[in-house]
């Protein structure tokens, strides 16, 4: 799109990189976390999701900086990494001290819900290597400059880690921006990661910093006021495409606040109950203007988590193709409402089924 410098895939080695941890989920299916006797592995991050997104659902060639403790666990994740396609390249490993005091890799227990029962998450991840990533354990001059990158994702769950990832943060847009790499940020504010070092006020504070290096940046209404203080006036979390007014004013106060915003998207659900939402989107830019996606009302649902970083992966994927951003928001309510329809924190969704429904194309049986 017009409003998007996108540096051309044949002088870049990666068309999409994300910075972030990838944690090892541990599922206990249509069961309870408190009763479960077995647990599936799975792995994930709201990150990673994203360049796993790309690379499995619209073949694009992805990347993912983090780190891993050196250990059989690590060496899990990594192999899942692989599996999903993502280079691995760009991992920092810890050495492992054989306890587990100084580093570790995250777990994440998460129960699906069902019908009145909601969803639970349970993350297991302080001390984590990837907390502890530093911006000069990564080259980024080799990776944005040698190497080459179309795209850097990363949010603002990474950022909450420690102060030491919130730095890492801001080296890696800023370097991504020098080099002509446009940069995607997903607020994804999560009380619980703030809540011991400062609240909402270092969430601000954090977010406000990188936010001057970000090209689209992405978060519900809770996410911009939480994360960057902006008001959404008569709002709440049963936002939907019908009762959009709030935000859409919103987004103007944010444009004028931060002009190096191309792009401001956001998800719209509405939880009538775990598995079943109201699901949608919109995106605004200073050319188009703003464009909603299809609103899918009463859509079933199997496992919510990664539905809203599915959405990101869309919307990238669109950008990257050089559609048009009611084209792109479409293609990511699309691949976010298929991405829960199945277990699991990433994508199973192929690039026809997205483009298919992205396009009003509905259930019936392919054969």
């Amino acid at each position: 799109m017009p409003e998007l410098s996108i540096r051309p895939a044949r002088e870049c080695a990666f068309d999409a990189v994300s910075l972030g941890e990838v944690m090892l989920r541990l599922d206990p299916g249509e069961g309870r976390i408190r009763t479960a006797r077995e647990l599936r592995a799975w792995e994930g991050g709201g990150e990673y999701n994203v360049s796993r997104g790309l690379r499995r659902a619209f073949g694009l060639r992805a990347a993912i900086v983090t780190a891993l403790a050196d250990n059989e666990v690590g060496r899990l994740i990594e192999g899942l990494i692989l599996a999903g396609g993502v280079d691995p390249s760009f991992i920092s490993w810890a050495s492992y001290d054989g306890v587990g005091r100084e580093v570790r890799n995250g777990l994440n227990f998460t129960e699906r819900g069902f019908g009145v029962r909601g969803a639970v998450g349970v993350s297991d991840r302080g001390h984590t290597a990837a907390s502890q990533l530093k911006a000069s354990d990564v080259d980024w001059e080799h990776l944005f400059g040698d190497r080459g990158v179309r795209w850097l994702h990363t949010g603002g769950i990474f950022a909450a880690l420690s102060d030491t990832a919130a730095e890492t943060t801001l080296a890696a847009v800023k370097a991504a921006r020098r080099h002509g790499t446009v940069v995607s940020y997903d607020l994804n504010y999560r009380p619980s990661l703030w809540k011991s070092i400062g609240g909402q006020a270092r969430a601000q504070e954090v977010n406000r910093e990188i936010a001057p290096y970000i090209d689209v940046m992405i978060g519900n209404e809770e996410d911009f006021t939480a994360s960057l203080g902006f008001d959404v006036p008569g709002v709440d979390e049963s936002l939907s495409e019908l009762d959009v007014s709030g935000f859409a004013a919103m987004i103007d106060e944010v444009a004028a606040a931060y002009p190096n915003f191309s792009v401001i998207a956001t998800t719209l659900r509405t939880v009538r109950s775990a598995t079943v939402n109201d699901w949608g989107a919109l995106a605004w830019s200073a050319g188009t203007g703003l464009v909603h996606a299809t609103h899918r009302e009463r859509l079933e649902i199997l496992d919510r988590v990664g539905g809203g970083d599915s959405f990101a992966s869309g919307l990238i994927a669109g950008l990257l193709a050089g559609e048009g951003l009611g084209t792109a928001v479409n293609w990511g309510a699309a691949h976010g409402a298929l991405a829960m329809t199945t277990p699991g924190d990433t994508s199973m969704a192929s690039k026809d089924e997205i483009l298919k429904l992205a396009s009003g194309g509905g259930a019936r049986v392919d054969r």
